[in-house]
C-alpha cells in the first residue's frame, strides 16, 4: 500500500513532534460510497496543535502510539464515492474537526455539543489531524470553499468557530425574547479574536478588540480595518474602556488567559451575555471577586456560555461571512495569513513559529500545490 508523510506527536510525551508514516487513504475505507479523498494542499496550526506538543492534552488514535496534528484543512478532491453529490474531483474544500459519538446529540448531527465524556477530533483527540498528503472522510464532514477564496484557505476552520461562538449567542438570548446588541468586547485578537471581530461587525455592532500589544501593529490594522477599535491592555483595561463607552452587550472571550476571561465578567451589561471559546490548558489559579460578580450576574440576568468546534453548519455560515467580508473590507482578511511554512518536512520550523515567534499570527503548512 502506498505510504505517505505525516507530522505527528505522541501524546504524553513532551515535545515529540516528528515526520511519521501513514497508509494513503482510500474511498473504500468510508462506507456506503459516501467517501471523499482529498489532496491536501495547506493546513493551518495553532496554540491547539502547540498544547499538544506541550502534552498538556491529546490522545492517539487506537492502535497507534502517535497523533497526527492539524485541523485547520484545505485541500482539493481528488475522487468521490457514488453516493456523493455535493463535491466533485478538483472542487477545493475544507472539513470539519469533531466526529460523533454515541449520544443523542452525536446521532442528530450535533457532535459538536456531545452530551459524553468522551469526543474524537481530527487532529486532537483519538482521530488523525490532516497534517498529511492525502485524508479520506465521509461526505458529511467535508465542506465546499468557493474557488474565489482560495487565497483565505486556512480561516475557513477559525471562522467556523467564531460564526459559532457568535451565533450560540444570539441562540440563547432568545430567552429574552428581544436583544438588539449594539456593543461588543472582543477579548484576544488572534485569530479566532480577528474572526470574530468580523462577524460582529458584519451584524451592525461597534466592537473593542484587546490584546496586550501596542498599536501601531498588524492586529491593530486588520481590527481597525473591518471599522473596529483596537484596544493594547498594556495601557488601557477593560473597565477603562467600560467606563468610557458602556457596559458592553456581548462579549467573546479569545485570549486563553482565564484570567482575562473571568475579569471580562466583571464589564458585561444587563442581560449581557459572555461567551468562553479559548482553551487553558494549565494550572494557574487567579483570584476573582466572586461574591460581587455572583451578585451582579444573578441580579443582571447574564449568561456564561463555553463554545467548542463548530459542526457542518457553521463552516457553511463562516464561509459565507468570509465571503462577504472580503466584498465589505476587501484585502484586510488576508492580512491574518502570516507565516506560511513550506512542505511537511519543515515542521520543525513549524513549531518554532508556534512557540518562539510573537509576531506570528497565522502559521500554516503548505503541503502541497494546487
Amino acid at each position: 500500500m502506498p505510504k505517505m508523510k505525516a507530522v505527528a506527536v505522541r501524546p504524553g510525551q513532551p515535545h515529540s513532534v516528528h515526520l511519521a508514516e501513514l497508509d494513503k487513504p482510500t474511498l473504500d475505507q468510508v462506507p456506503n460510497g459516501r467517501g471523499v479523498l482529498v489532496k491536501v494542499l495547506k493546513v493551518g496550526v495553532d496554540a491547539t496543535d502547540r498544547e499538544i506538543n506541550d502534552a498538556l492534552y491529546g490522545n492517539a488514535p487506537p492502535g497507534y502510539d502517535f497523533l497526527v496534528l492539524g485541523h485547520e484543512s484545505f485541500g482539493v478532491v481528488e475522487a468521490v464515492g457514488p453516493n456523493v453529490r455535493h463535491v466533485r474531483p478538483g472542487d477545493y474544500v475544507t472539513c470539519t474537526v469533531r466526529r460523533p459519538g454515541g449520544s443523542l446529540f452525536d446521532r442528530i448531527g450535533r457532535s459538536d455539543i456531545t452530551s459524553e465524556e468522551t469526543y474524537y477530533e481530527r487532529g486532537i483527540n483519538l482521530l488523525h489531524g490532516f497534517l498529511t498528503e492525502y485524508y479520506v472522510d465521509d461526505a458529511e464532514f467535508v465542506v465546499k470553499m468557493p474557488k474565489g477564496l482560495k487565497h483565505l484557505h486556512v480561516l475557513a476552520e477559525p471562522m467556523s468557530c467564531a460564526a459559532k461562538a457568535v451565533q450560540q449567542a444570539y441562540e440563547a438570548q432568545r430567552r429574552l425574547q428581544v436583544w438588539d446588541p449594539q456593543l461588543a468586547f472582543v477579548t484576544g485578537a488572534g485569530q479566532i479574536g480577528l474572526l470574530t471581530t468580523l462577524i460582529l461587525r458584519l451584524r451592525g455592532l461597534e466592537v473593542y478588540t484587546f490584546a496586550r500589544g501596542e498599536a501601531p501593529n498588524l492586529k491593530a490594522e486588520i481590527v481597525e480595518g473591518m471599522g473596529a477599535h483596537y484596544v493594547s491592555t498594556a495601557k488601557t483595561s477593560l473597565k477603562d474602556v467600560m467606563a468610557r463607552v458602556g457596559r458592553p452587550d456581548l462579549v467573546v472571550e479569545a485570549t486563553g488567559s482565564s484570567a482575562i476571561a473571568f475579569e471580562a465578567m466583571e464589564v458585561l451589561g444587563l442581560n449581557g451575555v459572555e461567551v468562553w471559546t479559548s482553551i487553558t490548558g494549565g494550572r494557574k489559579s487567579v483570584q476573582v471577586p466572586s461574591d460581587m460578580i455572583n451578585l451582579q450576574w444573578v441580579l443582571g440576568n447574564k449568561l456564561l456560555l463555553g463554545s467548542v468546534n463548530a459542526n457542518r453548519r457553521h463552516f457553511e455560515s463562516g464561509i459565507a461571512d468570509l465571503a462577504l467580508g472580503e466584498v465589505m473590507y476587501p484585502g484586510v482578511l488576508a492580512k491574518i495569513l502570516t507565516n506560511p511554512v513550506r512542505g511537511i518536512e519543515n515542521y520543525r520550523e513549524m513549531m518554532r513559529l508556534l512557540v518562539e515567534d510573537k509576531h506570528a499570527l497565522k502559521v500554516f503548512v503548505e503541503v502541497a500545490e494546487g
